[in-house]
């Protein structure tokens, strides 16, 4: 489909300023917007100047057409000139100069939707250029089309001077409208930049929880499995003194129902006993259950008093020779925590002592910057190398024989409390005595005012 509305002779200056008058005056009129008006009425002035430059004169016919279904507003340039021999290489040409001849084409292919050349020997040139309609902009019909071509032959003589002016104060117009389009692309990127920013934190702060998820999915697993060895040793340490106490009472009752008092008295101590060994053992599961308990209250611990304390509730020799650090420190910490620690270190020590008529045990402090450093330290029988790991886990004893009065628990619960305010514990033995060494927070200690 094409309808033609109105053709200009192109035999001058002037009528290259009519020609892109007309098309910025139909652009407008069929509803094109303002930038792409600019646009096609430059294609059409840049084409009619070579025509003027070149061949001297020719003609430009404006219609509407209709390509796969979209409206165009069409310009046909045509001339009677000697055609352009260099024609591909000048559609061919990637880096142009304005002072390079077909730079005017090249300019106007750029700025239409459509463009279309042709030129041949002796016959001419013929340059077609179409702009694209808006579906809005195309209610138009033959009446419309000869009332325009009317309205444009009654319009007043064109000035060049004034049209060039106003076509210049178009092109500002346009220049300003992009420069507010690159302002507003320019906050639109630095809005993306921003987003992407923050969706980076974002995907970290994931990562970060997915990877402290796992840690604590790990964790979960470690205790999962801490428990059900605690549960399976538990029950069966427990289940010992309870058959034990069994077997007695089996006995027990036999010697009463045979008369036999004087069997029975001396059968009764082995009764207490295995219930005192029982005794033990479950104080030792609730302290161990009760290590790391954060919601302890805290107070002030003089740790020279507690010492004192711990080391009066114990069963100590008389040969048994105890040398503690004079001024130690003052602790705002749990004083459970420090008690058990404390009694068990000097406990054991004590307990598990093969010479006890020679015994000498010291307990020493020193402070560091993050950390104060505690040792308790004996001349005992030592520990082996293999057993020095060994003897923080549950139950274990470090003995190759089962100590009377022990329940196995006493340096699982140490580590346990120490590990939970974030120190480390560990033993040094070589032969003949052992130090235990271990850490705590230098933030609990209150500072001497």
């Amino acid at each position: 489909m094409q309808r033609s509305i109105l053709k200009i002779d192109i035999n001058n200056e002037l009528d290259v300023v009519l020609a892109y008058k007309r098309a910025m005056q139909l652009s407008e009129r069929l509803g094109m917007p303002q930038a792409n008006q600019t646009k096609f009425a430059t294609a059409v002035s840049e084409i009619c100047r070579n025509v003027v430059e070149y061949v001297g004169n020719g003609a430009i016919q404006y219609s509407l057409t209709e390509v796969a279904g979209y409206k165009y507003l069409e310009a046909l340039v045509t001339d009677r000139g000697r055609g352009i021999g260099n024609l591909d290489l000048i559609l061919s040409r990637k880096d142009f100069s304005n002072s390079l001849r077909g730079t005017g084409i090249i300019n106007s292919k750029k700025l239409v939707d459509l463009f279309e050349i042709e030129s041949d020997f002796e016959k001419g040139t013929r340059v077609r250029l179409s702009k694209k309609l808006p579906q809005t902009g195309f209610g138009v019909n033959k009446e419309t089309l000869e009332r325009w071509a009317t309205e444009f032959k009654q319009e007043a003589a064109i000035s060049p001077y004034a049209e060039i002016k106003n076509q210049n104060m178009q092109l500002l117009e346009v220049l300003e409208q992009l420069r507010l389009r690159n302002l507003e692309a320019e906050q639109q990127l630095q809005e993306i930049r921003r987003l992407n920013s923050q969706l980076q934190k974002y995907n970290q702060d994931i990562n970060q929880l997915l990877d402290e998820r796992e840690s604590k999915n790990k964790l979960l697993q470690e205790i999962n499995l801490s428990l059900d060895a605690f549960a399976h040793t538990v029950s069966h340490d427990l289940r010992a003194p309870l058959q034990n106490i069994n077997g007695i009472t089996t006995a027990l009752e036999a010697c009463l129902e045979a008369g036999q008092l004087e069997e029975a008295g001396r059968v009764f101590p082995m009764l207490r006993q295995q219930t005192q060994k029982m005794d033990r053992l479950i104080t030792g599961i609730l302290a161990y259950s009760l290590a790391g308990h954060h919601n302890l209250p805290k107070k002030a611990i003089d740790l020279q008093v507690l010492l004192h304390q711990v080391v009066s509730s114990l069963t100590v020799p008389a040969t048994f020779q105890i040398i503690i650090q004079p001024n130690l420190p003052v602790l705002y910490t749990q004083e459970v925590y420090l008690y058990q620690v404390f009694s068990n270190l000097i406990g054991n020590a004590i307990k598990y002592h093969d010479q006890p008529e020679r015994a000498l045990l010291q307990v020493n402090y020193t402070p560091e910057k993050d950390w104060l450093y505690f040792t308790v330290e004996d001349n005992g029988p030592g520990i082996a190398p293999e057993a020095q790991e060994q003897i923080f886990s549950m139950y274990e004893t470090g003995q190759s024989f089962a100590r009377p009065g022990s329940s196995g628990l006493g340096l699982s619960i140490v580590r346990k409390i120490i590990e939970e305010k974030g120190g480390k514990i560990w033993v040094d033995s070589k032969g003949e005595g052992s130090r235990f060494t271990f850490t705590w927070p230098a933030t609990e200690l209150i500072q001497e005012g």
